[in-house]
């Protein structure tokens, strides 16, 4: 079994590109915090993302934004410009929950912003971020 669940803030800015068939990928990093430690230590895991979620984490992710990564570790070796043998160890994410919301500029926009929760921590929703279902359709679970 092979299944790593990873919570933690990006690094780096998420780079994407496309491969030659066009498919989309982009790479990232992670800080997750170490539990228990007194020094506040982190791990820094690279992440993998493809296809439709490539795109959609470089154009929403930035770094320092919360995320939970759900996906697998792989190990691989390519051979750098000097010829030297190198091992590569990364989290092929399948799924990527963004865990704080805002536009890529606004990097301190999260659901605990003081402006937009009040006294009791009830955060205050905007209704025209949400989009109506047919009620023909039903609920789709």
């Amino acid at each position: 079994m092979n299944s790593v669940v990873l919570i933690g803030r990006l690094a780096r800015d998420p780079e994407l590109r496309f491969t030659a068939s066009g498919k989309a990928v982009a790479t990232f990093s992670i800080a997750v915090n170490r539990p228990f430690s007194k020094t506040n230590e982190a791990d820094f895991f690279n992440i993998v993302v493809w296809g439709k979620t490539a795109e959609n984490c470089a154009n929403y992710l930035a770094k320092g934004r919360l995320v939970g990564i759900e996906g697998r570790l792989q190990s691989r070796s390519y051979e750098n410009q000097a010829g030297e043998k190198k091992y590569v160890t990364e989290v092929v994410a399948n799924q990527v929950e963004f865990l704080e919301w805002g536009n890529k500029e606004n990097k301190t926009n999260n659901n605990s912003s003081s402006d937009r929760t009040d006294e009791f921590g009830s955060v205050d929703i905007d209704l025209d971020d949400f989009q109506a279902i047919d009620e023909e359709d039903g609920v789709p679970f």
